[in-house]
Order: C-alpha cells, then sequence, then structure tokens
C-alpha cells in the first residue's frame, strides 16, 4: 500500500513538473562560456565602501537621477518619487506614478522623465507634482515592462520596452527565462508626439545611455549577457553592431558620464546553472514549475563595470560580503561619486571614487 501510494505521488509530481501550464515557452539559444573573475574581472572589495542612504524610506530605489540642484530622486516599488538632499537627507514627496518607476532622467526643461514598468513613459513636473502620461504603445504592442530612459540634449526621449510580453509582476525572471525576444529600444519625440521602434527582438531590452556627443546611443541585452550600440548620427546611422559582449555578470542598468566613460550595472555574477540550461527549452520549463527558492538564485554580489568608448573595461569594482549592497541596477556619476540604485535594498547608496583603493 504505502509502495504504491509512493508511486501514485512520484507520477503525480512527474506530471506536474513536465505538463503543468506555465505562461513561458523557452527558445533554446547558445549561452557563451562566463568569464573568469579573473583578470579585468577579478573580484575586489573596492564597493565594501559604499555609503547608504535614506534606509529604511523605501523599497526598490531602482534608480537614482540628479537634478541641477545636486538633488537626488528615486522611485520606489509602492509607486513614490522621492527626492532627497545631495546627503540623502530630507525626503520630499513628488509624485506617486500608480505604478513601478524604474528608470528615470531629466529633460531639458527641468521636467523629470519616469520609465514606469506598469505605466508607460511618463513625465512629471518636479514642483507641482503634475505625471502626464506620454506614449504607452508603439506600431500596437504596448509597453508591458517600460525600463529605462535618457533623455538628449534636443529633448528626444530614447527608452526600452524590457519585455512587451511580461511585466514587473511577473518579473524579469519569466522572460529571461523565455529568451524569446520580447524586447525593444524605442525613441519618443515630445515635438511631434510619436513613438518609433529603433530596435526589436531584444532579450529583455534593460539600461539605455546616450554617447557623449549623441551620435549613437547603447541598450543593455540583459537576457543575451552584452551591450548594443545603436547609431544614431553618420554614415551608419540606424545600424546596430555589439559594444561588448560576454559579460561576467546579467547586465542591468547602463549610464555614461558625459565624457569618457559608461557604467554598468550588474545584477550578480553569471549563473552557471542558468547558462547549462539554455540550449534546453525543456528543462527550463521544468525548472520554472519548481518552488522559486528551487530554482537558480542571483548571488549576493556588488558589481559595477567601468567601459570606455571603445568598449574596454577600465574600473572593475565589487564586494562579496554578506553586508554588499547588492543587487545593483543602476550607476550615474555625479562629480566623482558614484550613484548606486537597487531593485530590493531599503536604501539607495554612494561609492566616492576618490576614496583610497
Amino acid at each position: 500500500m504505502k509502495k504504491a501510494l509512493l508511486i501514485l505521488i512520484l507520477l503525480v509530481l512527474a506530471g506536474y513538473l513536465l505538463f503543468w501550464p506555465v505562461p513561458v515557452e523557452p527558445v533554446a539559444w547558445d549561452a557563451p562560456e562566463a568569464p573568469a573573475l579573473e583578470g579585468p574581472y577579478a573580484v575586489n572589495d573596492q564597493l565594501g565602501r559604499v555609503h547608504r542612504l535614506a534606509a529604511g524610506e523605501g523599497r526598490g530605489p531602482e534608480d537614482v537621477a540628479v537634478d541641477k540642484e545636486g538633488r537626488l530622486y528615486v522611485g520606489y516599488e509602492d509607486g513614490r518619487i522621492v527626492r532627497f538632499r545631495g546627503d540623502g537627507s530630507d525626503a520630499d514627496l513628488i509624485a506617486n506614478t500608480g505604478g513601478r518607476p524604474l528608470g528615470l532622467d531629466f529633460a531639458p526643461d527641468g521636467t523629470l522623465v519616469v520609465a514606469d514598468g506598469y505605466q508607460g513613459l511618463l513625465r512629471i513636473n518636479a514642483q507641482s507634482g503634475a505625471v502626464t502620461a506620454l506614449t504607452k504603445e508603439a506600431n500596437g504592442v504596448p509597453f508591458k515592462f517600460t525600463d529605462d530612459v535618457d533623455v538628449a540634449s534636443d529633448g528626444v526621449i530614447y527608452f526600452t520596452d524590457a519585455s512587451s510580453k511580461f511585466g514587473p509582476a511577473m518579473k524579469a525572471r519569466d522572460d529571461i527565462i523565455e529568451h524569446g525576444g520580447h524586447g525593444r529600444l524605442l525613441k519618443y519625440d515630445p515635438r511631434n508626439d510619436t513613438t518609433t521602434v529603433l530596435l526589436d527582438g531584444l532579450q529583455f531590452a534593460n539600461g539605455v545611455a546616450l554617447a557623449p556627443d549623441e551620435s549613437y546611443l547603447l541598450v543593455v541585452e540583459t537576457g543575451s549577457y552584452r551591450v548594443l550600440r545603436y547609431w544614431l548620427s553618420g554614415e551608419r546611422a540606424g545600424e546596430n553592431d555589439v559594444f561588448i559582449d560576454n559579460l561576467p555578470g546579467i547586465p542591468d542598468g547602463i549610464s555614461g558620464n558625459g565624457t569618457d566613460t559608461f557604467w554598468v550595472a550588474l545584477f550578480a555574477p553569471r549563473n552557471a546553472a542558468l547558462d547549462a540550461m539554455a540550449d534546453k527549452p525543456l528543462l527550463r520549463k521544468v525548472v520554472f514549475r519548481l518552488p522559486e527558492f528551487m530554482q537558480p538564485q542571483p548571488a549576493h554580489h556588488a558589481f559595477v563595470l567601468g567601459l570606455d568608448t571603445d568598449g574596454n573595461v577600465t574600473h572593475n569594482l565589487q564586494y562579496l560580503g554578506d553586508d554588499a549592497f547588492s543587487p545593483i541596477t543602476s550607476v550615474e556619476q555625479v562629480g566623482q561619486r558614484l550613484l548606486l540604485g537597487s531593485l530590493t535594498a531599503d536604501s539607495f547608496a554612494i561609492y566616492n571614487l576618490e576614496e583610497p583603493q
């Protein structure tokens, strides 16, 4: 009797793991072998020196933007946009998007542009708190996961829809496990209220950053561990190529310092188990049916890279300690400070580039 019951339980479990309906349809792909954490990627403890700001004010300050007065703006998972002094003090509620604010950037007119995971591309008057929806779809396809934004000097807004299939409620994990190419790089021109798709078929389109001279745009393709370059002007306008490939971690946000460096936030180092399943769609589906705690998990590892304008690594900042500020999802340079955002932390952080190494 006990043996028969055990067999029945095993059959039910096998049936669940193999046939239970799930929202993902994994696509086979060849993940490149992850580079070792040595040489330009050698593990270090530089990010053990970060200073946390506004601890306990809210959860998930995904991105940090800075206005002309040096005040800091972050968006929390409860929809709030909060402004702080440069030292992280004096929290001041600016607005609530009613969604999930992710990427933030200021337009030349001083308004705050927000990529909201649920609400689309928004503009916020930082003085009155008025929220205006700019665009929620392109080519008839609604945005499901509006993710990051960078505003050009002429006011044109470049942004990403990480996935047209999976939204924040279903998590980035779903889109990355499926690897179905649902991400898009987009352009919104406020002068004629038009939204244009620049690139589609991207594997979780994430961070976006303009070149110092705005001749090209970088976009993070999280699901493929790389950064693409889209040319905006010159002989190659409209073309794209790979800026840096096979990163040692899962790339998230990217930003430029306006002169010679792009900063890339790595959510965590690459996961060997996840890469090993890349060409095994059925196995990825089975793993997806497991309880989340049994699925591949990101390591608690703070990780930021600096790249020059040719895609070469110039800075390698890491920290492995239990108290690491992780996961890091955005990096913005202001003077000699790096402002660090996080998807899940209860604070944001500052790293001083001038402190002794």
